[in-house]
């Protein structure tokens, strides 16, 4: 099985729906090859009392947050996805957990190398990665290629299982993902509408 997704680490709801679909597919003992593509929001996005409720149900705690600008974020995300692959849907959510937990400006180099060795990385390799231009255009073409395929929205995933596809816009509950990947892996999800 392989998920692709486009999210940002500014958006709630892509942190929201990410940790629904990983618990999901962990629930149903599934290890699927994942891979992040960056969709950059502009930073005027605000956490509302309606935001954190909905993450508090799914054992998430999203605080008020200054934004900052994703991009290293996902730069990061590029290199690692390239270069140490096991250690990357990890970092993602290290890299939500320290933007919207704890407030961290993962704009900044220095938090993003502190994070990055916290699960196993190395920081001089990655702070000389982030210190160069590496990955920056990599992170524009998913932008170009998302809007290219009619994604205008995040958080967006595209399931693939045994030439089988299922493309999910937006962060459904738990249960709507396991029923969905459940439907596609045997092959009965053509014969049901998730719209």
């Amino acid at each position: 099985m392989r998920i692709i997704y486009w999210s940002d680490f500014n958006c709630p709801y892509s942190y929201i729906g990410l940790k629904r679909l990983s618990d999901a597919v962990d629930e149903l003992n599934l290890t699927p090859e994942w891979e992040l593509k960056s969709f950059e929001l502009p930073l005027t996005y605000e956490i509302t009392a309606d935001i954190k409720k909905i993450a508090e149900k799914d054992d998430l705690e999203i605080n008020p947050i200054s934004l900052k600008s994703s991009r290293n974020a996902h730069r990061l995300i590029k290199f690692v996805q390239n270069k140490h692959p096991n250690f990357s849907q990890k970092l993602v959510f290290k890299i939500y957990e320290s933007n919207f937990e704890k407030n961290e400006d993962i704009s900044d180099i220095n938090v993003l190398a502190d994070i990055a060795s916290s699960i196993g990385l190395n920081e001089f390799e990655i702070k000389e990665m982030l210190l160069s231009e590496s990955y920056d255009f990599e992170v524009e073409l998913d932008t170009q290629d998302a809007l290219f395929n009619g994604i205008t929205s995040i958080p967006h995933y595209i399931l693939n299982v045994n030439g089988e596809q299922l493309i999910v816009p937006g962060a459904f509950e738990k249960e709507d993902f396991k029923i969905a990947i459940e439907d596609l892996i045997n092959g009965e999800i053509k014969y049901k509408s998730f719209i």
